[in-house]
């Protein structure tokens, strides 16, 4: 019962996911249609739609913020919540709007979602779980997660830091008891409290304790990191802007958007392959580094292609041309796609991680991807297929060697155990009282009748 709980719990609150994967998803048509580009008297190259994307991506920094400030307070499942009540309304406005509008809410749930996912999953499967809120990446299934909430449990983990500790256990019974294991859902409940009290001790009210405690610092940097090199994949330029690609390659009309439509597909595919059978066993950062070289060398690929067949009147290259976009889909979503959202959640420290994923979406993803989506029309009707190479060089320059030697493995451990494997719990100094409660902390933990 526990393993079916954990996984129908995070399938419907990825919905989240979807809200944003389909308002995304949907301006990849949207900027191909003739006629929406005719009532706003532009081209598909133009810096106008390259605002109108970014505009959403903007809304998405605001989002994930808010999420982040809100979620300590008034825990996971209501936040979400919050955030799917706050998408019906964009929805609605959207519908009866004359132009064009973007909602905060499903921004802010493309943030709450893994976090809410990471703290309820059993450790074995994490990767799994988490990774359905890139699989579901609408106004009605925004209308469903804000109902389906009301039942849904909240973190255990959120319980416990909250001294709800009774409810806490309840939770953590419910998601990861199988019948045999009763020693191990207690150690995992001990082992939550022991880490947050920790934590606490070396906490303090805002955002600048994420940077003040090296550890913290260090995994923040990590956790935006992965965010930023997501997006330096190329990624959400494809999926944006997609259909001017195809348009270069000689792909027009009709067939541009066919295969759009299968483009958009063939991701999600692979995704489920992926962590269905294979997230949880080779772990995070040997796909990370797979990925990274694999989509280098199909942008490679995809770069010399263009340059050989300009005016997309070479039928085979064209072909060739397609096909590599689609490989970076299927490489991004057995790497990156699920990875980034997994290893943010799960790579930071219960007491900073709503904050710190906050900042690490907001600025790590959708700021970056801010500025991507408003450059990108004009960088490939300037630049064509020599934009490729911008992304090949961060990747093999920027992005592999710092998952070499900085990221480190966290497949099977549990969230607490991540804390360990980053130099212990709750390190750092802030002042002089908590400085002593912290090495009290330590003290115990090495002696406690020592410290008694």
């Amino acid at each position: 019962m526990g393993k079916l709980a954990n996984i129908s719990v995070a399938t419907f609150a990825a919905i989240g996911s979807f809200l944003f994967g389909y308002d995304a998803g949907v301006m990849t048509d949207v900027i191909a249609s003739q006629n929406f580009l005719d009532f706003f008297n532009t081209t598909d190259t133009s810096p106008v739609i390259g605002a109108i994307n970014a505009t959403f991506n903007g809304g998405a920094v605001f989002g994930a913020l808010f999420g982040g400030v809100i979620m300590d307070k008034y825990g996971r499942r209501k936040t979400i919540g919050t955030g799917a009540v706050i998408g019906v309304l964009g929805g609605i406005l959207q519908a009866a709007a004359y132009h064009t509008l973007a909602a905060l809410g499903p921004q802010a749930n493309n943030l709450l979602v893994p976090v809410y996912q990471s703290e309820c999953a059993h450790p074995k499967i994490r990767g799994l779980i988490v990774g359905l809120a890139q699989q579901m990446i609408g106004c009605l299934p925004a209308a469903m997660l804000a109902i389906g909430m009301i039942w849904f449990p909240e973190s255990p983990r959120h319980l416990i830091a909250t001294d709800r500790l009774d409810e806490g256990m309840k939770i953590l019974r419910r998601l990861h008891y199988d019948g045999t294991n009763e020693d191990w859902i207690q150690a995992e409940f001990n082992e939550i409290k022991l880490t947050i009290d920790a934590e606490k001790a070396a906490t303090a009210p805002g955002w600048l304790i994420m940077f003040r405690v090296p550890q913290w610092r260090r995994r923040l940097m990590l956790a935006t990191l992965v965010q930023v090199f997501t997006q330096f994949t190329g990624i959400n330029v494809i999926g944006y802007y997609q259909t001017i690609m195809y348009k270069a390659l000689g792909i027009t009309g009709k067939t541009n958007l066919l295969v759009a439509g299968i483009y958009n597909c063939v991701g999600p595919i692979a995704n489920l392959i992926f962590i269905t059978f294979f997230i949880d066993r080779v772990g995070r950062k040997k796909p990370l580094i797979f990925g990274t070289i694999a989509i280098a060398i199909a942008l490679i690929c995809e770069g010399s292609i263009n340059s050989q067949n300009t005016d997309g009147t070479r039928e085979g290259l064209s072909i060739a041309g397609v096909a590599f976009l689609f490989c970076v889909t299927i490489l991004f979503s057995c790497s990156f796609g699920p990875i980034s959202w997994t290893y943010m959640s799960e790579v930071l420290p219960y007491q900073v991680r709503s904050k710190g994923s906050a900042f690490a979406t907001g600025i790590g993803n959708w700021l970056v991807a801010t500025f991507w989506a408003q450059v990108s029309p004009s960088a490939l009707d300037k630049l064509g297929w020599k934009f490729y190479f911008l992304f090949v060089a961060w990747d093999l320059l920027i992005t592999l060697p710092c998952l070499f030697f900085f990221f480190k493995e966290t497949k099977g451990l549990s969230l607490e155990e991540i804390d360990l494997l980053f130099g212990g719990r709750a390190l750092g100094t802030l002042d002089d009282d908590i400085t002593k409660k912290e090495k009290d902390i330590v003290a115990h933990d090495e002696d406690p009748d020592k410290v008694a």
